[in-house]
């Protein structure tokens, strides 16, 4: 497993950066990172965050599903709206941090991110992070382009649909759908585990996403994530769950890593920065809970 050079200066990342993003969402970048700058919270968002949030975001969404109704929904504007939901969780006092973009902002290709998977909120916000950077896609699950009004978003995006029932069927899908993006460009973002969870079990956590960059020839980027600020509801739609700005929200991206053998130390390495991040961000690993 080798490092792929990725330390591009602070000129050159705000270059690369700011240059492409239009919005002012990200204006205090510097050195890869983002930080909500302090902002007064509307009495309304202090006292019903989630509420106030939900008002902000399913506008957005129903936006966003009728532009992709008329074809009109590119890469450009599924940032923006992406950006858009960013901000709808900042005016309710979630604090995000971001960290690592200059690795994403030094690639010279596509590459397959590897992230775990812990609420809506990453779903929403890797793409106005990465797309003004990279052309990026997701590996979905099948019910998510089932779902109504979310569908019309994701189909937009030429998703690989995964199952997650039929597992030979869904290595095909990944093998072939992913060597056929990462060839035009497009860099993938996977979320190897079974469902969204708080911790990580490394027995769940497959290796689908290394097992693809190794014969498409490309890197793997691992993206650690904190995001339980948006949590799952019970029932009906699990994605839209509290939203508590007590816990803060954050993002890591690594550096890139070429895939040498069969994978073996590259999926490790992914494993290991993720856990890593999660320790430092007071989550525990999964065998250290009750």
């Amino acid at each position: 497993m080798a490092a792929v050079s990725a330390t591009p200066g602070l000129l050159q990342f705000r270059t690369t950066y700011l240059g492409r993003v239009k919005t002012n969402s990200y204006r205090n970048l510097e050195h890869g990172t983002y930080r909500t700058p302090a902002r007064r919270l509307s009495l309304v968002a202090r006292w019903l965050p989630s509420l106030r949030h939900y008002a902000a975001f399913l506008p957005i969404v129903f936006r966003s599903a009728r532009m992709a109704k008329r074809g009109v929904y590119d890469d450009e504007r599924w940032a923006e709206t992406s950006q858009d939901v960013l901000r709808a969780l900042e005016t309710v006092g979630v604090i995000i941090s971001v960290d690592g973009l200059d690795h994403v902002a030094a690639l010279d290709g596509p590459c397959v991110f590897v992230a775990n998977h812990m609420s809506m909120l990453e779903t929403m916000l890797l793409p106005g992070l990465i797309q003004p950077l990279r052309p990026v896609t997701f590996v979905v699950k099948e019910a998510l382009i089932r779902t109504p009004v979310f569908k019309h978003v994701m189909l937009s995006r030429n998703p690989i649909v995964v199952t997650r029932t039929d597992p030979r069927a869904d290595f095909k899908a990944m093998m072939q759908g992913g060597e056929l993006r990462l060839g035009a460009d497009r860099s993938l973002i996977v979320f190897p585990q079974t469902t969204r969870t708080r911790t990580i079990d490394r027995k769940q956590f497959n290796s689908i996403g290394v097992k693809l960059a190794r014969r498409a020839g490309v890197p793997v980027v691992p993206i650690a994530i904190r995001s339980d600020a948006w949590g799952m509801a019970r029932f009906f739609f699990k994605g839209f769950g509290r939203i508590d700005p007590s816990i803060p929200v954050n993002i890591a991206f690594g550096e890139p890593v070429t895939v040498t053998g069969r994978g073996t130390e590259a999926h490790e390495h992914v494993l290991d920065f993720i856990e890593g991040h999660l320790e430092q961000w007071g989550i525990p690993p999964a065998r250290e809970n009750p």
